[in-house]
């Protein structure tokens, strides 16, 4: 990246670290953008300029393509169900953060269920995570308009990533280690890739 464009990345950055500070601090409905802008010492115009709403500063839009994104760089050999199960195992034993499995995330997870505007917006972008690979699948497979199987075979590997990430959570509230909440479910995604139907397991396997 140019200077200008890793400057832009950082002054993004800083804003969003201090919103969730405030955020997890005091709650999302309690903080105002004003508020983030002047703990952030920006103008509230420069947090708009970065995040057009301020549930932004806690869910991007952009991560409505994490599962298209993951089947569209699957390797050869690989079909999309491989490709979503091997990106969760390869997040779990890292430890990725973006799974909420890090120290602390147990105060953010209870901030985020307790403002109805995000706990909507995750619904709604669990819904557009699935309809954005649906539209993949049907775009490789070259399927027709009346074809069911690529949103059937979308819903179903949206509700392995959801699953995942509501048994984070629900381990999470309950106090468990993060270490713990991995390996347990790493042994979860073991029994819900055996309960995948073989048209649903080789669905889209990339040449």
């Amino acid at each position: 990246m140019s200077l200008r464009e890793r400057k832009k990345a950082e002054t993004k950055r800083h804003i969003s670290e201090v919103a969730l500070g405030l955020f997890v601090e005091r709650g999302f409905d309690q903080v105002t953008v004003a508020e983030v802008a002047q703990a952030a010492d920006v103008a509230a115009n420069t947090v708009y300029n970065y995040f057009k709403v301020k549930e932004d500063l806690v869910l991007p839009p952009v991560s409505r393509d994490r599962l298209a994104a993951i089947v569209r760089g699957r390797g050869p050999g690989q079909s999309a169900a491989d490709a979503v199960l091997a990106t969760l195992r390869d997040e779990l034993r890292r430890r990725d953060r973006n799974l909420g499995l890090a120290e602390g995330f147990g105060r953010f997870l209870e901030m985020m269920r307790a403002a109805p505007t995000l706990s909507a917006r995750l619904v709604t972008l669990a819904e557009q995570m699935v309809d954005d690979l649906a539209a993949v699948l049907a775009e490789e497979a070259g399927a027709g308009p009346g074809d069911p199987m690529p949103a059937l075979v979308a819903e179903q590997l949206g509700w392995v990533h959801a699953h995942v990430l509501r048994e984070i959570g629900r381990r999470t509230a309950e106090g468990q280690d993060p270490s713990a909440i991995a390996i347990a479910t790493l042994e979860r995604l073991d029994v819900i890739e055996s309960l995948l139907g073989e048209r649903v397991r080789t669905y889209g396997s990339r040449a």
